[in-house]
């Protein structure tokens, strides 16, 4: 299907066209846009807020654990020491998805590792740990969540748990462009996600490699500033990130895309087409 671009000079929150911005890209221009597996997309302009691109942008569906952003934002915010150590408990094994871990029951690292590796490996035990041991627990994390969620004004977004995993944590590209930009005001996010990799030591005697799970930050080609990715089935593959293309800052919002590397070719696709065709970008 073709996708819809620029969507006709709309802009994100409902924001009016600057005066003397640029003009469409002609219908030649238009044709030509990139074929891209993701279900739904959303490009903006992180310094205008113009939305450059998209593809069914406001549809309601699952983001997996592109929800950890906000997990750490939650975590962040509750100003509680980084250098606490963890230890991984029963309440960490996920019995939803019966999902695997290397972080076995009895693994202590500090908050500060718990949190890195939930953003830059998406570790659903060093995520599900944050929330356990937040001040009142588990609801009220995930309490606080949906309240930061409105606060951010992602009025289509709901959690119902710390990690992704469950279904029904649901929201729109739009509402994630909101979490990215909000994500990235935290230093520690930017630096986090976009660590490409990390040895944790949960034992004395274990050490354990991880890696980031977005193949574009390890590789270091582009220059990201933020990024996240997520996957369960009812979500296929997502990822979001706030990158430069040329001299552009971009957030980028890719969600179920079929295959494990069509996340990573959309967003290089999406990239290509900005770059060859320059007179896309709606200038302020």
């Amino acid at each position: 299907m073709m996708l819809r671009t620029l969507a006709l000079l709309v802009c994100l929150a409902g924001a009016p066209l600057m005066a003397g911005a640029a003009q469409p890209v002609t219908l030649a221009a238009l044709t030509e846009s990139p074929r891209l597996s993701s279900h739904a997309v959303a490009v903006v302009d992180a310094q205008t807020g113009q939305l450059v691109y998209e593809k069914n942008a406001n549809q309601i569906q699952p983001f997996a654990s592109i929800t950890k952003l906000m997990t750490a934002m939650v975590a962040l915010d509750a100003n509680l020491s980084l250098d606490t150590p963890i230890t991984i408990s029963d309440d960490e094994v996920d019995r939803l998805k019966n999902t695997s871990s290397r972080l076995a029951v009895g693994s202590t690292l500090t908050r500060r590792e718990m949190l890195l590796l939930a953003l830059m490996s998406s570790e659903n035990r060093a995520a599900a740990s944050l929330a356990r041991t937040y001040p009142g627990g588990k609801a009220a994390f995930i309490a606080q969540m949906n309240r930061k969620a409105r606060s951010l004004g992602m009025t289509n977004t709901v959690f119902h748990d710390a990690t992704g995993l469950d279904m029904r944590n649901t929201s729109t590209a739009m509402d994630l462009v909101r979490m990215v930009k909000a994500a990235a005001n935290y230093p520690l996010i930017r630096q986090f996600t976009t660590t490409a990799e990390y040895y944790a030591r949960p034992t004395a005697t274990r050490v354990l490699h991880y890696k980031n799970s977005n193949p574009l930050v390890r590789e270091g080609e582009w220059d990201i500033g933020l990024s996240k990715t997520g996957y369960i089935e009812e979500a296929g593959r997502c990822l979001v990130m706030q990158a430069t293309v040329g001299s552009q800052h971009l957030i980028l919002v890719l969600l179920a895309a079929n295959g494990s590397a069509a996340r990573v070719n959309d967003a290089k696709s999406i990239k290509t087409w900005l770059e060859s065709h320059p007179n896309t970008w709606l200038s302020g």
